[in-house]
């Protein structure tokens, strides 16, 4: 089993290496190996975030390059088709953890954790055909290493965190930061954290649609040196929400909000045999531990990832633990029950899943870091599907709105003819259509509820809430 963290100047690779071998495919359950990976052996990171591009696309990065070379970002179809869009270079920060998030001016947005003059890594973006612009490089300060993309608001700036030092053994050896910057490279620094803040955080930043402010989790630190829970507004002002106490969880490693208003993550580490949990919060920072991992059958944790599937249940990876010790998928309820393992994972089907996202055709999609084919000594990964028979849906990408405001869609099967209701009320105003992507205004009247939209594929309903805000 290899370590969640890496060590004191390590580099790490996420499933680096994208070659191709396509034609096979490996089938336990509804889980389906698309595609494998070839290429530099890789270890456990920070796990990267999957985005659908505006052409339905799935778009991501890996931290190191088929060359050896210092990262690229790639392109998966959903039936498995892979496309290098970008080889990150000596002459721009490289080694892109962080994966990627598809911004509402059509460019995707993500970090870079190393290179730059600094060495300490940069913001950037990247045209759908993988053209990479460096908007910030960080410096020597406070804000340096980021490792998770920054989160868009609904007024277009983005926010997000460094993880500072986090290879250190120490946790007060530079914690981290949150930070503010615009589309046009303008960067604020909002918050240096502390030991008590909390230290070293890892995951995107999650913004409420309901406060407004921006929730994060950190690793380290905190009162009892078990991470934090914390928030931030648009103006700095952070906030400690929870410190973890190791019965609790420790380490936290994704923090998502459902529907339901809740807040619900997983933590790496703690609970009774220190295997890690799945932990509720609620709006008034109440936390319940829903599941505790034993290691065994069910998973260890670790690197684990978190999401809300379209039929309310949570969906998530478990790093190790499993059959094989290999890891596990797995599904659980926002009240804690029915908890079930769906994917076991073993060396033909990929090892240690390292991200889950749901596409709007109803399938999950992630990767692992490790397992498929034999390549020398190694093995480097796979990209795989689960298919739980969810329908098709339509998701959007503003946090909130208010009337008169664009609204970004993602979907498929939308035309010019398609008609659009936010919570029954008509949309008049429809423009930038493309089959699976438009854009749309908040009409006059509409009220917090799903969004619906005609398509050729039938009427589609939105996997979330969308919140009006007067």
């Amino acid at each position: 089993m290899r370590s969640f963290f890496p060590s004191a100047g390590s580099v790490t690779t996420i499933c680096a290496g994208l070659s191709l071998f396509l034609g096979v495919s490996m089938h336990a359950q509804t889980y389906k190996v698309m595609a494998y990976f070839d290429g530099d052996p890789s270890e456990s990171v920070p796990p990267g975030v999957i985005a659908q591009s505006r052409g339905g696309y799935l778009v991501s990065t890996s931290d190191i390059a088929s060359n050896g070379g210092f990262g690229e970002a790639f392109r998966v179809t959903t039936s498995g088709s892979l496309a290098i869009l970008h080889q990150f270079s000596l002459a721009e920060p490289g080694h892109p953890f962080s994966g990627l998030i598809l911004g509402r001016d059509g460019l995707f947005y993500g970090t870079a954790a190393f290179g730059g003059a600094s060495s300490t890594g940069s913001i950037f973006t990247m045209t759908p055909t993988g053209v990479i612009t460096t908007l910030h490089e960080f410096g020597d300060g406070a804000d340096l290493h980021p490792t998770a993309p920054p989160v868009q608001s609904l007024y277009g700036d983005f926010y997000g965190t460094t993880a500072g030092d986090w290879g250190n053994d120490d946790p007060s050896s530079n914690p981290g930061s949150v930070y503010k910057i615009d589309s046009s490279g303008n960067y604020t620094l909002l918050h240096a954290l502390t030991l008590d803040d909390g230290t070293n955080p890892l995951a995107p930043l999650v913004q409420s649609p309901t406060n407004f402010w921006f929730y994060g989790t950190t690793r380290r630190g905190g009162a009892n040196g078990n991470g934090t829970i914390f928030r931030i507004d648009s103006e700095g002002d952070f906030q400690v929400v929870h410190n973890f106490t190791g019965v609790d969880g420790g380490s936290p490693v994704a923090l998502i909000q459902a529907n339901d208003g809740n807040f619900y993550g997983i933590a790496s580490t703690g609970g009774a045999d220190d295997k890690g949990v799945i932990f509720k919060m609620t709006p008034s920072n109440q936390i319940t531990v829903l599941y505790t991992f034993t290691g065994g059958d069910d998973g260890w944790a670790l690197g684990g990832s978190l999401v809300q599937g379209s039929d309310g249940f949570l969906y998530g990876t478990a790093q190790n633990g499993g059959g094989e010790n290999e890891g596990t998928l797995f599904r659980i309820s926002t009240s804690g029950q029915n908890f079930a393992v769906l994917h076991s994972f073993h060396l033909s089907s990929g090892l240690q899943p390292i991200t889950l996202m749901q596409h709007t055709n109803g399938f999950f999609y992630g990767y692992t870091e490790a397992g498929g084919p034999l390549h020398g000594d190694s093995t480097y990964g796979v990209f795989f599907r689960l298919d739980m028979g969810l329908s098709p849906f339509v998701t959007f990408l503003n946090t909130y709105g208010r009337v008169g405001m664009t609204v970004s869609l993602l979907g498929d099967g939308f035309t010019s003819n398609s008609q659009v209701s936010f919570n029954g009320v008509p949309a008049t105003e429809v423009s930038d259509v493309e089959n699976t992507f438009m854009k749309v205004v908040v009409p006059e009247g509409a009220t917090s509820g799903p969004i619906t939209v005609t398509t050729t594929k039938g009427l589609l309903k939105s996997n979330k809430v969308f919140v009006v805000r007067p």
